[in-house]
């Protein structure tokens, strides 16, 4: 028996049969590859040996009404991959519009919570032969890092490479957990939270003060608050729409060494400027920068408990600078002062603060909060929410099946329904897109923006490297 975060279990909180709080991934697959040939009982058959090897694919939720604290984690003992692995196949012609919109269906049902939180579709049908897996986690149980280390030990870097050694620890089972030793531990946890937030108060009291002072000298992040309004910041629904791209790395780092940036430089520019594209086709350009929410991982310095460890770092997007180059240029500025400003208030501080959400208030809170449309009726506290996933820069192989496209794409929210996710894989930049179907009509018009936004800087780099080359050589 493991208690979730606070954090862990406000996904758990504030999820509402709108607000579905899952990680999706869509990850296209070359079974050619596969020893001895694909089929999806051999897929689902490895699958069951890994996921009952692993913790992370067995626990479940528990929790009881006698709990005053945060639920719990427990192995399920009746785990059955039956029950998670399941097979469709996608309409002709298959392909990827097909793929995006039952990848978008499956993105809007939500998990079973009396069971572990994950589930995989595996989709045949595609063209050219094409296999396709959708993977369904619930945020309570992963975040950015421990998600992508779970589907890591799916993964190897050959075909035919051997399972790898994982320790068996079904011996550890204990099934469902003995409700008196919850609540005993509940009641002790939540006993002690009003002696952890006087302890939290006075680091807190400063942190408005602090974030005012360093605006007025130009050294802080976007306020929450201040983004200007889209069509996609609203009250969302629990449809989900889904479109995917492709773009190359050389490309992004052609960019990057050209103006002397970094990669999240380079991809927050190129969300930057799809938006703008978008935006403009559909006379909506706001005159201000929009704003992005940027999950950062906080698993290297963190000590606190739990499965997510995050803290969100709130980034200008300047789509409001017309030319590429200046908005790279300024994008990249506006990143370093951020960084700095998220660094100061704390790795923890999303953390610490968590542990003193409620389900009654939170869940209640949430439920009102869509019931009434509020999310229109204030300022934007942010736009979207981008995330960048660095992955290995050499082929990976899902269950021997060689992987074509890693598309990770996280939960939308009331207020903030589109979230763009970009993963890098080999030799290319995979970009998933997820939004609320009726915010969000034509995604794959955003999608498809993305190339172009690529094309641009690129010539901008070439231009500007052109530039460097002449002044350097005088005739």
């Amino acid at each position: 028996m493991e208690r979730l975060s606070g954090l862990d279990a406000s996904f758990l909180y504030l999820e509402t049969s709108t607000q579905l709080l899952h990680v999706v991934g869509l990850i296209e697959l070359d079974p050619s590859t596969t020893p001895d040939g694909y089929s999806f009982e051999k897929l689902k058959a490895e699958l069951a040996i890994r996921a009952r090897m692993m913790p992370g694919f067995r626990r479940k939720i528990h929790d009881s009404r006698f709990n005053l604290d945060h639920p719990v984690w427990v192995d399920d003992p009746d785990f059955d991959i039956d029950r998670h692995c399941h097979r469709i196949a996608v309409p002709a012609p298959g392909g990827r519009k097909e793929v995006a919109e039952l990848c978008g269906h499956i993105a809007s049902q939500p998990l079973d919570r009396s069971r572990p939180l994950w589930e995989m579709w595996v989709i045949e049908g595609l063209e050219d032969g094409r296999v396709a897996v959708v993977s369904k986690m619930h945020h309570s149980g992963v975040d950015g890092v421990t998600g992508a280390n779970m589907i890591s030990q799916l993964c190897s870097l050959e075909p035919d490479a051997a399972r790898p050694e994982i320790a068996d620890t079904r011996g550890n089972e204990t099934g469902g957990a003995n409700n008196m030793e919850l609540a005993l531990g509940g009641l002790l946890g939540f006993a002690s939270r009003p002696v952890q937030f006087a302890k939290m108060l006075p680091s807190a009291m400063p942190l408005l003060p602090g974030w005012i002072g360093r605006a007025r000298r130009g050294e802080a992040m976007p306020a929450p608050f201040t983004a200007p309004r889209t069509s996609f910041n609203g009250t969302i629904t629990g449809h989900r729409s889904v479109a995917f791209t492709k773009l190359a790395i050389a490309d992004v780092k052609t960019v990057k060494n050209a103006f002397g940036v970094k990669v999240n430089d380079v991809v927050l520019t190129l969300v930057a400027s799809a938006l703008r594209m978008y935006l403009e086709d559909r006379g909506e350009l706001p005159d201000s920068s929009l704003v992005a929410m940027v999950p950062v991982s906080v698993h290297a310095t963190s000590d606190r408990p739990g499965t997510n460890k995050v803290s969100g770092m709130f980034s200008q997007l300047r789509t409001d600078i017309e030319d590429p180059a200046e908005r790279l240029q300024a994008i990249a500025e506006a990143n370093v002062v951020s960084k700095l400003h998220n660094e100061a208030l704390g790795a923890t501080l999303l953390q610490d603060w968590a542990q003193f959400a409620s389900p009654a208030t939170f869940g209640a809170a949430m439920r009102l909060y869509a019931g009434l449309r509020l999310a229109e009726r204030h300022p934007v506290i942010h736009n979207l929410v981008v995330s960048n996933v660095p992955g290995p820069p050499v082929p990976l192989y899902f269950l021997g099946a060689r992987i074509d496209g890693m598309y990770p794409m996280g939960p939308v929210f009331h207020g903030a329904g589109l979230t763009a996710t970009v993963m890098s894989l080999e030799d290319k930049l995979d970009v998933g897109l997820i939004a609320c179907s009726e915010l969000a009509p034509d995604l794959w018009s955003l999608a498809d923006a993305f190339p172009e936004a690529l094309e641009e800087l690129v010539k901008a780099a070439h231009e500007r490297e052109q530039t460097s080359t002449q002044v350097a050589t005088p005739s």
